[in-house]
């Protein structure tokens, strides 16, 4: 099964307001940018939108190594959030529906697809690949009218 690394970040300008993400694949010495914006959304979803979306340019079966700086992603994998959401029919700790529900169940079914493993990252601090991807999403912010 191939190694597959994934940076991802999500960003925007007002939250909600105009977004942008990006994901940044690498595998065997090789590079691929994934990146887009939407109008109206919040930053929690550019995150998962970017981590969606690299995990939906993979073409087979990978193991991937994730890098997100979004303890939102990060933690309801890493932390079981997801399990309790499932059990308590898509409600949070504090009985509210859970947020983008949609897009949760469209990364959950890639996660089982593939073998994910999660990486949290400190975000806007020294890890080059994490600010690349903050870069390059905020340029997609700038793209949108």
């Amino acid at each position: 099964m191939p190694n597959v690394t994934i940076y991802t970040d999500g960003a925007c300008s007002g939250n909600p307001g105009k977004g942008g993400y990006c994901a940044i694949l690498m595998a065997n010495g090789k590079e691929k940018i994934i990146s887009g914006g939407e109008k109206d959304t919040t930053n929690n979803k550019m995150e998962l939108i970017a981590t969606i979306e690299g995990l939906k340019a993979l073409k087979q079966k990978c193991t991937v190594d994730i890098y997100t700086d979004s303890a939102y992603v990060c933690n309801a994998f890493i932390l079981g959030w997801i399990p309790n959401w499932i059990k308590n029919n898509w409600k949070n700790s504090n009985k509210k529906e859970v947020a983008n529900k949609q897009l949760w169940l469209e990364l959950i079914a890639l996660c089982g697809y593939h073998n994910v493993n999660w990486h949290k990252v400190k975000g806007h601090s020294d890890n080059i690949n994490n600010n690349r991807c903050d870069e390059i999403a905020r340029k997609e912010i700038e793209k949108i009218n």
